[in-house]
Order: C-alpha cells, then sequence, then structure tokens
C-alpha cells in the first residue's frame, strides 16, 4: 500500500480556526468552604497518622 502525499485544498475549503483560551481567572482570596475536599489518598493518610498518633 502507498502512501498518498498530501494534496493543496481549493481555494475557500480550508477550514477557518479561531484560537481561544480556556483560562480562568481565580481570584486572589478564596473561602475555606471553597476550597477542594481532601482526595481518597491524602484522607487514608490522615486516618493513617491519626491512628499511629494515638498508640
Amino acid at each position: 500500500m502507498s502512501v498518498k502525499p498530501e494534496h493543496t485544498p481549493r481555494p475557500g475549503v480550508t477550514w477557518q480556526t479561531q484560537i481561544t483560551t480556556a483560562e480562568r481567572i481565580v481570584p486572589d482570596e478564596f473561602d475555606a468552604e471553597s476550597t477542594p475536599q481532601p482526595n481518597r489518598t491524602t484522607r487514608r493518610a490522615q486516618k493513617r497518622a491519626a491512628r499511629k498518633n494515638r498508640r
């Protein structure tokens, strides 16, 4: 099977690409309520440390 080389498209057929950003501005101050919850690994490590300190 042979590989076909790229060809030059006809004028007016190419896609018109518009570049946009997906960035979101995060304010400097944030509430304690809006902080994300720790993931499973972090929760397990905290419980393990609490058990270790309890002994």
